[in-house]
Order: C-alpha cells, then structure tokens, then sequence
C-alpha cells in the first residue's frame, strides 16, 4: 500500500503534493498492474490520471524528476522558450512532460504570459520587499526593457522556427512518399509492358 503523502491540491485539480516515495512506490505497482489505493478525498479518476503523468514523466527523464520535478528553479528565458511551444500549436500536457514539470505549472506560466508578458515569467523574491529594492525597481532603464523585449523576440523565433521546421520535415515525407508511389507506378508499367511484349512472342 503507498504511504507518506500530503494532501495539498494544485490549482488545476490534476497534480498534489506526494513525497517522492509515494510516487515511486505508485508509479511501480501501476507498472505491476495494480492500481493503488486512492487517498481519502482525492477523486479516484484524477489521482490516477495523475499515477500515468508520474509514469511518462519517468520514462522520459527517469525516476529523479519525481523528486525535484517542481522544484526546478527555471530562469524566465527558460519558461519563455517552453510557454513559446505552446503558444506555436503544441499541446500543454505534451510540452509539459517533455519539459519535466505538470500541465498545471506550465498553465500557470501561460496565463502570466498573457496578462504580463515576459515579466509575468521573471521570478519574483519571496518576502517584503526593502525601500532601496522599491525604488530601484521604480528606476529601471527603458533600455532594460528593450533588451528584455528583444530577447523574448528571440525566444519567440526560435520556436517558430521549430514549427516551421516540424512542417517541413511532413513535406519532405510527403514528397518522398509520392516519389515511391510514382517509382511503384513506374515498375509496374514495365511488369505490364514485359508481360504483353512475351505474349506478343509466343504468338
């Protein structure tokens, strides 16, 4: 039976805040077969749709991302570069677990996004802030802005051009396919013409 886990829901109802143990021993008894027990108030449906999130991530970047998965400490380009895939077709889920983190902290990035741009990403400190920090803040050069604009632009080609890159690679096998249907074609022609050129022979 899984032990030691806390019951702190995420916003999006789809992740909670298990130990590490807990998800090894659950991700190994789903592999095994068995479902294990639900938790007590936890929706039977969302904790194992959660269990089959923990094994893919597994899979993917191996049993250490159930341990630090969230806790990585991802800088704004990093979360730029992620939130840009979405935001070019990709599904959140997919993203996500090929990133190593949850569907709902990747939504959670998108959304800042949305409403603050790139400075909705940056990691804001914990704890009041000092007067000097305040003013400081209040004192940052347009140039600043600038460059962090420019590199959200960056960020933004670079996924754009992975896009483009992701549609390329279906036209070329596209083309290629076509080629073999044509080259198939092409043969059976000269097995028809083969065919009718012996009969001509033996006649």
């Amino acid at each position: 039976i899984c032990t030691l886990f806390t019951g702190q829901t995420s916003k999006e109802g789809i992740f909670m805040k298990y130990s590490y143990e807990y998800k090894k021993e659950c991700v190994q008894l789903y592999r095994e077969g068995i479902w294990p027990k639900t938790p007590a108030g936890t929706n039977e449906k969302t904790f194992r749709k959660s269990i089959r999130l923990w094994v893919r991530l597994e899979e993917l970047h191996g049993p250490e991302i159930l341990k630090h998965g969230n806790n990585i400490n991802w800088n704004p380009e990093q979360k730029l570069e992620i939130v840009s895939k979405v935001l070019t077709g990709n599904s959140i889920k997919s993203v996500a677990i090929e990133a190593g983190i949850n569907p709902g902290q990747l939504h959670s990035w998108l959304s800042k996004y949305k409403i603050y741009g790139y400075n909705g990403l940056v990691n804001k400190k914990k704890g009041r802030k000092s007067d000097k920090e305040t003013m400081n803040q209040r004192n940052k050069s347009k140039p600043k802005e600038l460059n962090e604009s420019e590199r959200e632009e960056l960020i933004r080609l670079r996924a754009e051009n992975e896009y483009i890159k992701a549609e390329n690679e279906v036209i070329k096998k596209e083309i290629a396919l076509r080629e073999n249907n044509y080259a198939a074609q092409l043969k059976a022609k000269k097995q028809q013409s083969s065919k009718n050129s012996k009969k001509k022979d033996t006649n």
